[in-house]
């Protein structure tokens, strides 16, 4: 007997990172060993030099395929065993070890859009569709497309024992949502990108490209983001940690760090419009969707609970953008003796 293994992997691709996968047969029982792939062919090696290695960091069950089969996220290693320069997870490992006893947890929005050819899904041809408003949460057939793709890959990642926790129709037509968490960084990370990975398998199935562009139209609608929900220990119980994670992230070259590395194209999402704070410039305020970071009215008022970091971009690397939350806000809580 054996089992299919679906080898799963972030390239090197720039400005933002794809998903790869491959297949490996296995005997029943065997765990999913250490294999490699050609680098030269993801943007992760010269071809006199190609040889890349995939190393197991996370498996769950494979919901396409079904039966014994897993899917199996990797890191990517150079033949040393040393992490690869695209390798952002390996980046975040010592961060999360580090700040482990502040209990960091994460719920990532992650926001995309559908396309069918070179249009998002549900715009006419040779049009546009009426603006932006109904479309949000939307129900029937004039104000949600694609509901039936959303549907299949929200019980997939069920499934797959991922820790998703909700969908919804976005504010543009053929644009949803769905979110991932609450857990730790490296956890949501893995999730997410696994979640992505059936996204897409998903669509591909109803000739649909998923897209994860950070202004998908341009006009007056609504970008994509990847809105990140964070937390510790100190922040669940104490409204003084909730300010002090607020007002570090705008300390400094703070702003500027986090922002340039929230995905690609940020600035013509981030714009001060459309429920947006501008790129460069940090805020934070109550119930404020257009501040960076918003504070939940329920957290002011039961004087505990989590921020809402809006910067980030759908197409951000969740690795990358858990690891600047962790080390700014927890570096910054340890310092005021807030843990």
């Amino acid at each position: 007997m054996s089992y299919k293994a679906e080898y799963i992997w972030i390239d090197g691709t720039e400005p933002t990172a794809l998903l790869r996968s491959k297949t490996k047969i296995l005997a029943d029982g065997a765990e999913p060993p250490v294999w490699g792939f050609d680098g030269s062919s993801t943007n992760q090696a010269e071809g006199h030099s190609s040889d890349r290695v995939l190393r197991p960091v996370f498996t769950c069950p494979d919901p396409i395929r079904g039966g014994d089969n897993i899917l199996v996220l990797c890191e990517v290693e150079e033949i040393d065993g040393a992490a690869h320069k695209s390798n952002t997870r390996a980046l975040l490992r010592p961060i999360a070890e580090q700040f482990a006893d502040q209990d960091s947890w994460f719920g990532i929005e992650q926001e995309y859009t559908f396309f069918k050819g070179s249009r998002p899904l549900g715009f006419p041809e040779g049009g546009f569709p009426a603006p932006q408003g109904h479309y949000y949460c939307g129900v029937g057939a004039e104000a949600v497309f694609g509901r039936e793709i959303v549907e299949l890959h929200l019980d997939r990642c069920l499934a797959a024992g991922l820790a998703i926790s909700g969908i919804n129709a976005e504010v543009m037509p053929g644009q949803w949502e769905f979110q991932v968490g609450p857990a730790g960084p490296l956890e949501v990370s893995d999730h997410l990108w696994v979640a992505r990975y059936l996204l897409y398998r998903t669509a591909e199935e109803f000739g649909v490209e998923a897209t994860l562009d950070a202004k998908p139209a341009r006009g007056d609608w609504n970008g994509a983001g990847a809105h990140t929900n964070f937390s510790t220990k100190a922040m669940r119980e104490n409204y003084d940690a909730i300010i002090a994670a607020c007002e570090a992230l705008g300390e400094g070259d703070k702003p500027m760090e986090h922002v340039t590395q929230y995905g690609a194209d940020i600035e013509s999402r981030l714009t001060g419009h459309h429920e947006t704070a501008p790129w460069n410039k940090y805020t934070y305020g109550v119930s404020n969707r257009g501040a960076s970071v918003r504070i939940p009215w329920q957290v002011e008022v039961d004087k505990k609970g989590y921020i809402e970091d809006r910067r980030p971009n759908a197409n951000i690397d969740p690795y990358v953008v858990t690891r600047l939350l962790v080390n700014t806000c927890c570096a910054a809580l340890e310092k005021a003796g807030l843990v």
